[in-house]
């Protein structure tokens, strides 16, 4: 119920038909993780989605011992990156080709009312002194990094302070995102105060990204409000203690994969079934581009929307309840489906994002634990969407069954043709967004969150949607946007494939027995 949101569960209601989806499954598996001590896996959760069938699992065989529980641990020198740092960094240090620069998460907020810029400023060094992410930078020796942890004034940003008009806003914003880390020197986020008149402002916060995910934003939002509203009045927040540091969790990370050469361990079994499953991959997707692929990238990018109405909706979400499917799932075939009819073949992988914070020590906590799964969508035989469905659950589940190797683990072990022109193991991602939304809020203050600035295209298309539900919570629509890469389409072909991914959804979502090859994607 907690997890779920709800006021009350009942022991024979199943987990998914009461709103559950992927995400939530994972935020309760590491409930029971933490509370229980036993491990539950994603598939069991799936095929026994009811409080009696979970408890008969804890109780019988399925329950095996959990993983050795994160708590705060001794450093050592020098301290390592993660390994999904380790790539940020590195992207970092390519500066020059631009990819570094994709690597951010740009905030800005407009502020109706007058700032108490000192409180501010102090709120903001809270923040920096409750997590270390925000005041670790990553020197290097001899070319290989380490996490070094700031403290006192060194560790808090400036709040820098600028007079701009208001019809300069955007630009101002524009300009603030594109200004690079040097990620061996400077903190990983940025904090300016864009003021239009004594009580017209604009708070932009960049970060990045080998300092937080998503997920860490709403962390921030929620640590910004307490560390403001308290120096507001004259104290400084009185907040608990966070259980774990990122660094922590960087040694357990390692720890818990263990010795990839050790064939027992939980890093060389995971290993084995990403080894299995992506052998033969497409070296690279053929998408129905406008231009050749260039050999270095600009990575600019543009976006299109993709709105999807209540019914449609409704009838998706009756097909993933029907079938024991999240939605994610269903929008992952009809994906698999659009992609295979224009062109791309039947062997269709697809990048997603994953949360990556398997224990409730993580929760409070802003970091970088995102990591990236690659989802081999089989659209060959001309299977019914109620088959491609079955197929979809499978691969999913065994992906995030095995979700603990890092990408760039994953990228390293397998070792595929590499180019600087093209995302390794996939070019197309997905994501339904489920992540809690992040909530701006400043006592004295109306807080409006700006619509985000265009980022750098880091892959071919990126399909992003999320879910909208009325009060009661019924469908009211998936709306979103598909990203881009100009250096290989233009905008009026990918208005088509937008269209057309609609079209796709419409028709399952009326008949998801229909074959794909009966499948429309013409108007």
């Amino acid at each position: 119920a907690e997890v779920l949101g709800v006021e009350r569960v009942g022991v024979e209601d199943s987990f998914f038909d009461l709103g559950g989806d992927s995400l939530l499954a994972m935020r309760l598996i590491a409930r029971v993780r933490s509370i229980l001590g036993v491990e539950v896996g994603i598939r069991e959760l799936f095929t026994a989605p009811t409080a009696t069938a979970v408890a008969q699992i804890v109780e019988g065989d399925g329950g095996g011992a959990g993983r050795p529980a994160l708590t705060a641990r001794e450093r050592i020198d020098p301290m390592p990156l993660s390994p999904a740092q380790q790539r940020m960094w590195f992207l970092n240090r390519l500066e020059e080709t631009g990819e570094g620069a994709a690597y951010i998460v740009p905030v800005a907020l407009r502020l109706s009312g007058e700032v108490d810029v000192a409180a501010l400023e102090a709120a903001l060094g809270d923040v920096a002194d409750r997590h270390e992410a925000l005041r670790t930078v990553f020197p290097d020796a001899d070319g290989l990094p380490r996490q070094h942890l700031l403290r006192g004034a060194a560790g808090r940003p400036d709040l820098a302070i600028t007079r701009v008009d208001d019809s300069d806003l955007d630009d101002a914003l524009a300009a603030e995102a594109a200004v690079a880390f040097d990620l061996r020197r400077e903190l990983p986020w940025r904090v300016r105060l864009l003021t239009v008149s004594p009580t017209e402002s604009v708070l932009a916060i960049v970060a990045h990204h080998i300092a937080v995910d998503g997920w860490s934003m709403d962390v921030l939002a929620r640590d910004l409000r307490a560390a403001y509203t308290a120096r507001r009045a004259g104290s400084a927040p009185e907040w608990t203690p966070l259980p774990v540091q990122y660094a922590d969790y960087t040694l357990w990370q390692r720890d818990a994969l263990g010795d990839p050469d050790d064939p027992d361990n939980a890093m060389a079994t995971q290993l084995r079934h990403w080894r299995d499953t992506l052998a033969g991959l497409p070296e690279e997707l053929p998408l129905p581009t406008d231009r050749p692929r260039s050999a270095v990238p600009s990575f600019h990018g543009g976006l299109v929307p993709v709105e999807v109405d209540a019914d449609v909706h409704a009838g998706l979400s009756e097909v993933a309840r029907r079938h024991g499917v999240t939605m994610f799932m269903v929008v992952q075939a009809a994906l698999g489906v659009l992609l295979s009819k224009v062109g791309a073949g039947t062997d269709i992988p697809l990048g997603t994002p994953v949360a990556g914070r398997g224990t409730t020590a993580l929760d409070d906590l802003v970091g970088f634990f995102l990591n990236t799964l690659v989802l081999r969508t089989d659209v060959s035989g001309d299977p019914s969407f109620v088959e491609l469905l079955g197929r979809v659950r499978e691969t999913d589940l065994a992906a995030y069954a095995h979700q603990d190797v890092p990408f760039e683990r994953l990228v390293e072990d397998l070792n595929p043709a590499r180019s600087l022109s093209r995302h390794p193991l996939f070019q197309v991602m997905l994501n339904l967004e489920n992540a809690p939304a992040a909530s701006w809020d400043l006592p004295g203050l109306e807080v409006e969150q700006l619509p985000s600035l265009p980022l750098p295209a880091k892959f071919d298309l990126s399909v992003t949607l999320a879910e909208r539900r009325d009060k009661a919570g019924t469908p009211a629509g998936l709306t979103g946007e598909l990203e881009y890469s100009t250096d290989l389409f233009d905008e009026v072909t990918v208005r088509g494939l937008a269209d057309r991914f609609t079209r796709v959804l419409e028709q399952v979502a009326v008949d998801p027995g229909v074959r794909v090859g009966a499948i429309e994607v013409l108007s």
